[in-house]
C-alpha cells in the first residue's frame, strides 16, 4: 500500500516523495545490528528460564474493575457514545459520497487518505494501545442496530431471529478469506487509491457484512464473519482496556433466581489478556498468521530485491499484479508452513504431550506483539507524514475548493519526524513486540507442560522462530523503498 501511495506521491508531492525514498543509513552496520537483535530476544530468553521457575507461573494478573468510577458508568450511559457513533456514521457516508461525486485525484480527495492512513493505521494503533474501540466505531454494526431497533418498534417483536443457524464448525473462515482479499487489494490491486474504487468496494463489504448479519444474526456475524472486527479484536487484546462478560445471579420478588450477563470493563497489564487460550479455533489461528504475513510482504514489496525480481520474472510473466499475487499467496503459505513446522518441532520436544494442532492454537496469540511492533516499524512514518494531509482534506473532503475549517492550505511538516527517531523507535519497538513474545510463549507452555524440562525444552524451535522474525522484520525496515 505504501508504495502504491508513492506513485500518486512522486506525481503530486515530489518533495515528500523525495522524503520517502532517501535510504537511510543505520547508526551502526546493519550486521551488527541484527547480531545484537538477535542476542537480546536470546539473552531475554535466557533471564526467564533462569528467574521464572514452574511455582511461580501467574494465573492471574491484577487488574482494576473501571466501573467501580462513577466517571466510567456516567460515560457509559451518557449520550458522549451516541454522538461518537453518529460521528463515526457520518464519516462512513463521507466516505462512499467522496469516492462517487468528489475529485478522482487521490490526494485532493479525502477517501484515500482516511481509509488507508486513519482508519488502517490509526484504529490498529488505536486499539493495541487502548482498547477495542473498533467496537464502538464500527459504522456497520451502528447502522445495523439502529435498523433493527426501528424494525422491532415497529413490528412488535422482542428480539430479531436470524433467518439460519451459523454452523460453527467452520470457525472464522469466512473472515479469513475476507481479509486476505483485503490484503490483495491493499497490497496488490493497481486501484487500490483510487477514490471510486474505494466507495464501490466498500459498499461491496457493507452489502457482504449486512447480509451475514441477517442471515445469521449481528453478534454472530461481529463474530465469525466481520473481518475488522476480529483483526482490531487481536491486536485489541494487547491493549490495557478489556472489556468481557460475566455472569450475575439476581434475585426477584418471588426469590427466584436467574443469570444475567454483564459487560464490564478492566484496566490490564499490557499483553496479559493474549494469555487467554481458550476456544482458540484452527481458523483464528490461521487468520493470525495471515496479518502477520500480509504486513510483512508489504514491506517486503518495497524493497530492492522484490523489484529486480520482478524486473527479472516479466520476462515470462508480463503481469505485474499477477507476480505480486502470486507472491503475496506464497508469503502467506510459508508463515504458515513455517509456523506450523515449528509447532512440530515444539511437540517433539515437549515429550509429545501435545498435539501440533492443541500448540499451534495456544501459542498463537505469542505473534500479535510481533505483528504489532512491526505494524508499528513499517506504518508509523506512513501516518505521521502521510496522515498530515487529513488536516487539509477535513477542510475540503470532495476537492470542491472548499475550506470549511480553515486548514485547506495545511502544508505537510517534513520534520515532525526525523529518521533516527523512526529508526530507534522501529527497532526498539521489534525488540520489544518480540521480548514480550518470548515472555507470553515461556508463560504459556509453563501452564501447558507439565514437566518444567520438557516445557523449557519446547521453547528451544519457538525461540528460533522469534530471532528469526526479529532479524527479517529489522533488516526490511532498514531498506529503502522504491516504486
Amino acid at each position: 500500500m505504501i508504495a502504491s501511495l508513492s506513485q500518486i506521491i512522486q506525481r503530486y508531492i515530489p518533495d515528500l516523495f523525495h522524503f520517502y525514498m532517501e535510504p537511510f543509513t543505520p547508526p551502526v552496520p546493519l550486521i551488527l545490528c541484527l547480531i545484537v537483535a538477535a542476542i537480546v530476544v536470546i539473552a531475554s530468553y535466557i533471564l526467564l528460564v533462569f528467574f521464572k521457575k514452574k511455582s511461580e507461573i501467574y494465573t492471574d494478573y491484577p487488574e482494576f474493575n473501571l466501573q467501580q468510577w462513577k466517571i466510567t458508568n456516567h460515560f457509559i450511559e451518557s449520550k458522549i457514545i451516541f454522538s461518537i457513533q453518529i460521528i463515526s456514521v457520518f464519516l462512513f457516508i463521507i466516505i462512499i459520497l467522496a469516492g462517487y461525486i468528489g475529485d478522482s485525484n487521490p490526494i485532493y480527495n479525502i477517501s484515500p487518505t482516511f481509509v488507508w492512513v486513519i482508519w488502517w493505521v490509526g484504529i490498529a494503533y488505536t486499539s493495541a494501545f487502548l482498547g477495542n474501540i473498533w467496537s464502538l466505531l464500527n459504522p456497520w454494526k451502528i447502522i445495523f442496530t439502529w435498523i433493527e431497533l426501528l424494525f422491532l418498534k415497529f413490528s412488535n417483536r422482542k428480539t430479531p431471529a436470524p433467518l439460519f443457524q451459523y454452523p460453527h464448525k467452520i470457525g472464522v473462515w469466512p473472515s479469513f478469506f475476507l481479509f486476505l482479499i483485503f490484503a490483495w487489494i491493499e497490497n496488490v490491486y493497481h486501484d487500490a487509491v483510487i477514490p471510486l474504487r474505494i466507495s464501490q468496494l466498500i459498499v461491496i463489504y457493507s452489502m457482504i457484512t449486512w447480509g451475514g448479519m441477517i442471515l445469521f444474526g449481528k453478534n454472530t456475524w461481529l463474530r465469525y464473519g466481520e473481518t475488522f472486527t476480529i483483526v482490531f479484536g487481536f491486536f485489541a487484546k494487547f491493549a490495557p482496556i478489556q472489556s468481557r462478560v460475566s455472569k450475575k445471579s439476581t434475585k426477584n420478588t418471588i426469590t427466584k433466581s436467574k443469570q444475567i450477563n454483564l459487560k464490564e470493563i478492566y484496566l490490564c497489564i499490557f499483553g496479559s489478556e493474549l494469555l487467554n487460550i481458550k476456544k482458540i479455533s484452527i481458523s483464528e489461528t490461521l487468520l493470525v498468521i495471515l496479518l502477520l504475513a500480509t504486513v510483512t510482504f508489504d514491506g517486503f514489496t518495497g524493497t530492492l530485491i522484490w523489484i529486480n525480481f520482478q524486473n527479472y520474472i516479466t520476462q515470462f510473466i508480463p503481469n505485474i499484479m499477477l507476480i505480486n499475487t502470486i507472491g503475496l499467496l506464497l508469503s502467506v503459505l510459508i508463515f504458515i508452513g513455517v509456523y506450523f513446522y515449528i509447532c512440530v518441532l515444539m511437540m517433539l520436544a515437549s515429550g509429545n504431550n501435545l498435539k501440533t494442532t492443541h500448540i499451534a492454537k495456544s501459542f498463537i496469540y505469542t505473534l500479535i506483539p510481533i505483528a504489532l511492533a512491526y505494524h508499528i516499524a513499517h506504518f508509523l512514518l506512513f501516518l505521521l507524514i502521510q496522515g498530515q494531509l487529513i488536516f487539509a482534506l477535513i477542510s475540503d473532503p470532495f476537492g470542491f475548493n472548499w475550506n470549511l475549517f480553515g486548514t485547506t492550505n495545511y502544508k505537510i511538516n517534513f520534520m515532525l519526524v526525523s529518521s533516527n527517531f523512526y529508526w530507534i523507535t522501529s527497532v526498539i519497538s521489534i525488540l520489544i513486540g518480540h521480548i514480550i513474545a518470548v515472555f507470553l510463549s515461556h508463560t504459556i507452555a509453563l501452564r501447558l507442560i507439565k514437566s518444567h524440562k520438557y516445557a523449557i525444552r519446547s521453547q528451544y524451535p519457538m525461540l528460533i522462530l522469534m530471532v528469526g522474525y526479529t532479524i527479517a522484520s529489522l533488516w526490511i525496515i532498514t531498506q529503502p523503498m522504491y516504486n
